[in-house]
């Protein structure tokens, strides 16, 4: 019985992690850069290391568990409007959308908590009924916004469960722009705060035709 038990809630455990995902890499200019290395590495165990965040009112929905503290994770160089692209341990499993956030620190991105406020610059929501599901997204740095040191942010929601809590796979990297513009982006919105459980874009039952007029949850996408 008890080895019977065991077996249950090992299998339980590798079917959770298989359908789990975690953005572990940044490239830039044709580099791909090791795993954590510009990257804040999550304090999960490393059996949840890409487990994902559910809890609408956790400081964990900035940069993931443990990601309000740089912990030794250096800073990126780029300019305004490079590209970049963040890679994933695996392709993105659960459908939902995938977006990109901005937010300025104050002096470093390595003493910087997130606190501030966020602005979004991409999103990736369905076409049609189709999602985006990618083992790498890539976009550019915004080319209008002021030099300085940013926390880059990267988002993907799974809606694939309704009735169930939506799940956050989030992940944060550090990067110092430069030169950048003089506009200040908005809308911008804190995290949390951000995400309300009365979101369209986060209740919608995508088996249901909630695909159709999707809106991706959070602020409208700033641009240049």
């Amino acid at each position: 019985m008890k080895v019977s038990a065991l077996l249950a809630a090992t299998a339980l455990v590798a079917e959770s992690v298989s359908g789990h995902y975690i953005f572990q890499q940044i490239g830039v200019g044709g580099t791909k850069h090791a795993l954590w290395k510009y990257v804040r590495k999550n304090s999960n165990p490393s059996w949840l290391q890409n487990g994902p965040v559910t809890d609408l009112s956790s400081k964990d929905l900035r940069c993931n568990v443990g990601g309000l503290a740089s912990n030794g994770t250096e800073t990126l160089t780029v300019k305004a409007g490079d590209s970049f692209t963040f890679y994933l341990d695996t392709a993105v499993y659960h459908v939902g959308p995938t977006s990109l956030y901005m937010s300025k620190a104050p002096g470093l991105a390595a003493d910087y908590d997130g606190s501030g406020q966020w602005f979004k610059f991409n999103d990736w929501g369905p076409s049609g009924t189709n999602w985006n599901l990618a083992n790498a997204y890539t976009s550019n740095i915004p080319k209008c916004i002021p030099d300085g040191e940013y926390l880059l942010r990267i988002q993907q929601l799974g809606i694939h469960n309704p009735g169930a809590a939506p799940q956050f796979y989030i992940s944060c990297a550090q990067v110092k722009v430069t030169g950048g513009g003089s506009t200040t982006p908005s809308p911008t919105a804190s995290i949390p705060g951000a995400f309300k459980a009365s979101d369209p874009g986060f209740t919608a039952n995508v088996y249901a035709g909630g695909a159709s007029n999707y809106v991706v949850p959070g602020p409208k996408v700033f641009k240049c």
